[in-house]
């Protein structure tokens, strides 16, 4: 089916990614979904379902890009989709958010971003029964919350509800009151802002050679902190743990290009913070 489908696509004149929302348990299977001629990539949920721990991050890393090299297939990555909570309220916090978004977008391969968390949006968690669209929750009886919670629309501009989403105060789905701080439009004003931290990663994701397709190397690094290697001559290191922990040697004494938080040491990296450096 998925060859038939490829040679329709591939009939058409000019460019096109065939995308698969593939749910498997393991990259191996994954893979027989990307063998030639059939689709070219697929969201990665190995990555998205890995919990934030170092091992855990590093293993799915490691398994994604030794098993789709097999059948020619580039590595994928996703923090977030429609069917999972939010991973600002899935890893607990905004800072390991932030460090799991410059994770993400260092590793070899495409990413993918899903609408909303480069603005921060946390899982709402308080709708009201009444407003609740999801089947899940009513097949349940209200047991299973469903998916509204990761659906609810985008805060745009504004202060109020809709947030300009769309006219009048209120979307399909509630939004939250305090969704204010989080509009495009507040975030626009803010290179701090998470919007600010997105925008700055693509920037250098489009502008260095090192960014995108090409090898991973691993850097000997600290238990709680991945640090990787993508030539030319860039270093990724994310410290997963909550305690500042030593910078590997490779990078100590420099200064980063692009920081997911606070700097104030040039020998260690604050937890739950991510850091790019040239060198």
């Amino acid at each position: 089916m998925y060859r038939d489908w490829r040679r329709i696509s591939d009939a058409y004149p000019g460019d096109r990614v065939f995308v698969g929302e593939i749910w498997v348990q393991s990259p191996e299977r994954l893979a027989r979904y990307l063998r030639p001629a059939e689709l070219h990539t697929a969201f990665n949920f190995a990555f998205l379902a890995a919990p934030w721990e170092a091992d855990a991050l590093r293993t799915a890393i490691d398994d994604t890009i030794r098993t789709l090299a097999v059948v020619g297939a580039p590595p994928t990555w996703v923090l977030s989709n429609h069917d999972v909570v939010r991973h600002v309220s899935r890893y607990g916090n905004v800072r390991r958010a932030r460090a799991a978004a410059l994770l993400m977008l260092a590793l070899p391969g495409s990413t993918y971003i899903y609408q909303g968390e480069e603005l921060g949006l946390p899982e709402v968690t308080d709708l009201p029964a009444e407003v609740r669209r999801d089947p899940e929750f009513r097949r349940s009886g209200g047991r299973e919350p469903g998916r509204d919670g990761c659906r609810v629309p985008l805060p745009w501009s504004g202060t109020t509800p809709s947030y300009g989403f769309g006219p009048g105060p209120a979307a399909w789905l509630p939004q939250p009151s305090d969704w204010a701080a989080l509009t495009a439009e507040r975030q626009l004003a803010n290179p701090a802002s998470m919007l600010g931290l997105y925008r700055a990663a693509l920037r250098h994701r489009r502008a260095l050679p090192s960014l995108g397709d090409g090898p991973l190397a691993w850097l000997p690094s600290a238990p709680e902190v991945l640090a990787f290697r993508r030539e030319p001559g860039l270093v990724c290191v994310v410290n997963v743990g909550e305690d500042p922990a030593p910078l590997p040697a490779a990078v100590r004494g420099a200064r980063p290009v692009l920081t997911s938080g606070p700097v104030v040491s040039t020998e260690t990296i604050a937890g739950a913070t991510a850091a790019w450096y040239l060198d």
